[in-house]
């Protein structure tokens, strides 16, 4: 038996007795036997396969692997011994090698299985291991040999050596595979069974998951059944990782999971059992919404919130317009009025390497040139400082370090699939990959706390695109995570409040929509989090991306303005989703394929209608008070004899003065409104995220 640990994680097959038959023997016609051991192991995300000889199974200095770099060309590299004690954690991240200061990637060397390095003992070239999710296909013996023998043939088409089983059936791994791949034979070779690995991030055992009580209401062929595992998978998945799962989108795996459940009987092609639709709020731990035991529930009563004005943007604020705001000393003038333009129109590109820094925190608003200036710098060392603890720590501490090894392999795989069709992080070798990987590990020493969370690359991303300087990027992330930081905390609360409030906010606007989609047994919103997640990231392209956020982070024209987009998306496509009478996999479905086909000037003229819509309501619940930040504000409407509506719960801070008169505002009927709402929001408002 070969030494437990080589590649560690859970043995789920094991069979000795698995032959290479090599061409190396002294006689053209006569085949070397080498004798190894076939394991199949569960480590972390992957299942590992790994074959080696048996007198070669205690030296791990010798494995070839399958790895993969970031163009996902699989390449035979030699490991190095200490690679052999960290097992699979690293098959699908690229290495590096760190210098004090400056990233330098590492050059893999590619061998063919041919010319290979040679070792001491010569059997030990024939060593190999690869994750399951790069085969590509299993070419089975003709009927009738001696034994059984199976070739693999990866991804790229690297075939490995022919595995002859000498000592028992390969049936059984077939059976141990199919447990987490549909394997089916080709159409062009019955003897080839081809691989339809549907998911990625294998993590744990299929072993009595149909013992569950909700899998046992369906009988399911053997097809069937390995699409349902694989569905149940994903949800445990889920569960393990919340935020790489909704990445993927909800409707994939509820796809798999209703068409499993569904059957092929047309009659059946109904809404599952009322159990199944729990999938998705006990998928996510601490996120199930009990609305007896939550606070911030309020019935709210229909009420008549008016007429909806209709408004429009400005042209995005221009260099010349910022210039004519700084005085000689460089601070801002007239800050309130800078915000409202940039919440009109957003900022012209030339401007936001400036600007971004103002919006986020980073430049106090009254701070002159000079002062920001030293501010660099000093920010300058600090970051510094944090970036060497984490580049001066030796291999050997961070094999006894499992919290950074864990951060640097999330950071390495998200970096590698982040934005790589814009060309400031697209191809091999990108400065920008390596600025994103080396800002997410110092950020790890900023916040030990937290530490990386998968998903908070893609709030970084655009920060760098613009500031294109590592520093200022870091302290604009920084700025960002703090009004961020409740999404990525492990109980998740941020996330749950943010779902109770919008669900409020929807059932103020439209009740007869929120029952729909009660009915449906999506009235939580679920399908939201996404956007919620990563302030909609994956819904707009790129540089629309860019336009929302400036205009979030003006904090105008009240808190929680993000909720009010969500309303504006989710009314738009209420006619659809009713007059079609989707169900709850056809909604997630729906609204996840809303990516990148939303207009982002129409969302936003929207969602600042309805604001005005409800400011202008007089009788507003006060949980929507709350949630919109009402109560602190003064707010003056048409309607009123002397120019001011009553204060709802003032408070003595100052107020700075949201006027929508910044372009032309029309009332639904197409005429000017000569008397513009003007709102006053509290400076204090720090977040987009609520409390």
């Amino acid at each position: 038996m070969a030494a437990v640990g080589v590649v560690s994680g859970k043995i789920i097959y094991e069979q000795e007795g698995v032959y290479i038959h090599s061409s190396c023997g002294k006689t053209n016609d006569q085949d070397s036997l080498i004798s190894g051991i076939l394991r199949v192991l569960e480590k972390d995300a992957e299942v590992i396969v790994d074959w080696r000889p048996l007198d070669d199974a205690l030296d791990s200095s010798s494995i070839l692997y399958a790895g993969k770099d970031s163009s996902s060309v699989v390449e035979w590299t030699q490991a190095p011994k200490e690679r052999g004690h960290r097992g699979s954690e690293h098959l699908n991240s690229y290495e590096a090698e760190w210098d004090m200061v400056n990233t330098v990637p590492s050059k893999k060397k590619p061998h063919t299985n041919g010319d290979a390095p040679s070792h001491r003992n010569g059997k030990s070239k024939w060593s190999f291991l690869f994750s399951l999710t790069d085969l590509k296909s299993i070419k089975q013996n003709k009927e009738g040999m001696g034994w059984s023998y199976l070739v693999f043939c990866l991804k790229d088409d690297v075939v490995l050596p022919a595995l002859h089983f000498h000592q028992g059936d390969s049936k059984l791994l077939i059976d141990c595979l199919e447990k987490y791949v549909v394997l089916y034979k080709s159409p062009q070779d019955k003897r080839t069974l081809l691989v339809n690995c549907q998911n990625k991030s294998l993590s744990q055992s299929f072993e009595n998951l149909l013992d569950e009580p909700a899998y046992g209401l369906i009988q399911a062929g053997p097809l069937d059944r390995r699409k349902l595992l694989w569905a149940i998978h994903q949800w445990k998945k889920i569960k393990k990782d919340p935020y790489t799962a909704t990445m993927v989108g909800f409707s994939k795996v509820t796809n798999y999971i209703f068409d499993s459940l569904r059957g092929s009987d047309p009659s059946t092609h109904q809404r599952p059992p009322s159990e199944m639709a729990d999938f998705l709020s006990d998928a996510i731990p601490g996120l199930k919404i009990n609305q007896q035991e939550e606070p911030g529930f309020e019935v709210i009563t229909r009420i008549d919130l008016g007429e909806r004005p209709v408004v429009q943007r400005r042209e995005p604020v221009s260099l010349e317009e910022w210039t004519k705001n700084i005085d000689s000393e460089g601070r801002i003038l007239n800050v309130d009025n800078m915000k409202q333009m940039i919440f009109r129109g957003g900022l012209s590109h030339a401007l936001r390497k400036q600007a971004w820094k103002f919006l986020l925190g980073y430049f106090p608003w009254d701070s002159t040139k000079e002062e920001r200036t030293q501010l660099q710098k000093q920010k300058t060392d600090e970051y510094f400082r944090m970036k060497l603890q984490w580049k001066s720590v030796s291999e050997e501490q961070e094999k006894r370090n499992s919290r950074l090894r864990d951060y640097r392999s999330l950071i390495e795989k998200d970096v590698n699939r982040t934005d790589r069709t814009n060309k400031f992080y697209e191809g091999q070798d990108n400065p920008g990959l390596i600025l994103l990987h080396d800002i997410l590990m110092t950020y790890c020493m900023y916040d030990f706390d937290l530490g990386y969370v998968q998903g908070m690359s893609d709030l970084l991303s655009p920060l760098l695109y613009v500031m294109e300087n590592e520093v200022d990027a870091f302290w604009c992330f920084a700025s960002y995570m703090d009004q961020m930081h409740q999404n990525f905390e492990e109980q998740m609360q941020g996330m749950k409040t943010q779902l109770i409030q919008l669900s409020t906010l929807l059932r103020l606007l439209d009740s007869g929509f929120c029952s729909y989609l009660e009915s449906q047994d999506s009235g939580y919103l679920y399908f939201c989090f996404r956007w919620l997640l990563i302030r909609f990231k994956r819904e707009f392209s790129f540089l629309d991306i860019l336009r929302l956020w400036e205009v979030m982070w003006t904090e105008l024209p009240c808190k929680n303005f993000h909720l009010l987009l969500c309303c504006a998306i989710l009314e738009s496509e209420k006619q659809q989703i009713m007059e079609k009478h989707y169900g709850f996999n056809e909604i997630l479905k729906h609204i996840n394929e809303l990516s990148m086909k939303i207009d982002v000037e129409d969302v936003l003229c929207k969602a600042e209608a309805i604001s005005l819509q409800m400011v202008k309501c007089k009788e507003l619940p006060q949980a929507v008070c709350e949630i919109l930040g009402l109560q602190d504000s003064e707010v003056t409407t048409p309607d009123s004899d002397t120019g001011e509506d009553e204060n709802v719960g003032m408070t003595g801070s100052p107020t700075s003065t949201f006027q929508s008169d910044s372009l032309p505002v029309l009332a639904t009927s197409g005429t000017r409104d000569d008397n513009p709402t003007q709102i006053s929001v509290s400076p204090n408002v720090s977040r987009l995220t609520p409390a």
